[in-house]
């Protein structure tokens, strides 16, 4: 039998723990903790969308500009030949 069970260890835990914080800090310490849980798991969820988001925008910014390109090139085009005609 061994002189200290994983049972004791997380007892001694406890005591050192309540010893070295004090009683009257644990329940603000538990409620902060919760907290940051909460923010980091909101967090890590957030990064799953962010991904699907930033795909979606990214391609619809490179759909535009495309749009852009070829409406670009098409006022471009008549009017070169335009002043191609008028200078000959």
């Amino acid at each position: 039998m061994e002189a200290l069970a994983p049972g004791h260890l997380v007892v001694i835990g406890i005591v050192i723990f309540v010893l070295f914080f004090g009683w009257k800090q644990l329940p603000d310490m538990s409620r902060s903790l919760g907290r940051s849980l909460r923010i980091f798991k909101a967090e890590i969820s957030e990064l799953g969308t962010d991904g699907d988001i930033r795909t979606a925008v990214r391609s619809t910014v490179l759909d535009a500009r495309d749009e852009v390109a070829a409406a670009a090139d098409a006022i471009r085009t008549p009017a070169a030949t335009k002043e191609k005609t008028d200078v000959a």
